[in-house]
């Protein structure tokens, strides 16, 4: 489907394909690998150090709130502004930059400041968002096609393993380290400094984003588009989805009469299986680039989860099995489309700030307003119905992105 008088059109990925041969190895995998460590390290632990932090500091809830909220701002106001800067530069050389600014944001915030605090949050949470827009192009750049979702479901499981890792071990680290709080807040810096180590090398011979089909000319974000968009909705549906069972899911099984700890093993459940379920994806999707069903398919499971948990809550388990199956498939899926649904590297930065800008936004508004609901209903009823319902519009928006076609420059 092509948008009238657009700058962007939507072209079949079958026709006018860049050649290219992306320069794969190990070594270029690992460092995939190590920059989506840090994408989620420094941000998880914060919820479980919440306590100890208001406590010592004397903030109220409400700016805890903010503390938790401010990174997914961050990534929603930074995102749009990486392609420009990409481009000038180059996408290794701001992937560095902005690991040694994560890696200087986290010691900030760990600072016996309360300013420091909020400083180091906003430094280290606009580092991730350049991280989470550049990956897709750093896979462009160094993965075979063919591989595209197999990366990507490995660099979601990184990620997703060392979030929960960050998370378990920040309150023991908390209790046996001098500093407290303060130092199991900086321990991430660690992982930081081992992706910086593993970028520094690849510096050699980086360059800004030029093509020569672009001609040096910035690929500008395609608001015009309506694949675009697709993708851009999907990512923010995905990601409503997935926050809002991270930020709801133990109170909203309490509130059925859960007891308060199996709630929380309920949420792991959950993430486990997303995790699980994103790692088998690769397997059962290995060399098909129409995606529809699969993104439709998956946002229906969500969908069918979300609505298990209103309609049948004594069976729980089933629709949290149903969420984990459906989101873990979606993350992968609309992570995937912001490398597939471009045509070269500076395309998929800003198609990738496109769709980031947005599902962040989406995403820290969902459960603001569904908690919102909540407390003007007094159920979660109405919380669940809008999750539902949104579900099924994602599975809309997920069979448009999942089309082999690409956004590409038309004027």
């Amino acid at each position: 489907m092509t948008v009238a008088n657009s700058a962007e059109t939507e072209a079949p990925a079958a026709r006018g394909r860049p050649i290219s041969k992306p320069e794969w190895s190990a070594g270029a995998l690992l460092a995939i690998l190590l920059v989506a460590a840090n994408l989620r390290a420094t941000l998880t632990g914060v919820g479980t150090l919440l306590p100890a932090i208001e406590h010592d500091t004397g903030l109220p809830a409400s700016a805890g709130g903010v503390l938790n909220t401010l990174p997914l701002l961050m990534f929603a106001v930074t995102s749009p502004l990486v392609g420009r800067v990409s481009h000038r530069i180059g996408s290794t050389r701001l992937l560095v930059l902005s690991l040694a600014v994560l890696a200087a944001g986290t010691v900030v915030r760990s600072l016996p400041s309360i300013a420091c605090l909020f400083a180091g949050t906003v430094l280290l949470s606009a580092a991730i968002a350049v991280g989470n827009v550049l990956l897709p192009t750093v896979i462009r750049t160094h993965v075979p096609a063919s591989r595209v979702h197999t990366v990507s479901a490995l660099y979601v499981t990184v990620m997703g393993v060392v979030a929960a890792v960050s998370s378990g071990i920040s309150v023991p680290l908390a209790g046996i380290l001098p500093g407290g709080w303060h130092s199991a807040l900086a321990w991430a810096v660690l992982v930081a400094v081992a992706a910086l180590a593993g970028w520094l090398p690849r510096l050699r011979g980086s360059r800004p984003d030029h093509t020569p089909r672009t001609r040096g000319a910035h690929a500008r974000t395609p608001w015009k588009s309506w694949l675009a968009w697709q993708v851009s909705l999907f990512m923010g549906l995905q990601s409503l989805a997935f926050y809002t069972a991270v930020a709801w899911l133990p109170s909203i099984l309490s509130g059925q009469g859960m007891s308060t700890a199996a709630a929380g093993w309920m949420l792991f459940y959950y993430q486990l299986v997303a995790l699980a379920t994103g790692m088998v994806l690769p397997l059962l999707t290995r060399g098909r680039a129409d995606q529809r069903f699969p993104a439709a398919a998956a946002s229906v499971v969500t969908a069918a989860g979300f609505a298990i948990l209103l309609l049948a809550p004594g069976i729980a388990i089933v629709g949290c099995t149903l969420l984990g199956l459906g989101t873990g498939v979606c993350l992968v899926l609309a992570l995937s489309f912001q490398s597939q649904r471009a045509t070269g590297p500076s395309e998929t930065t800003a198609l990738a700030g496109m769709a980031q800008s947005i599902g962040y936004l989406v995403a820290a508004a969902g459960p603001l307003l569904l908690g919102i609901l909540h407390d003007a209903t007094g159920s979660w009823s109405g919380a669940l119905l809008a999750l539902t319902a949104l579900s099924v519009v994602m599975a809309f928006t997920g069979y448009g992105a999942g089309r082999d076609r690409h956004v590409r420059a038309g004027g």
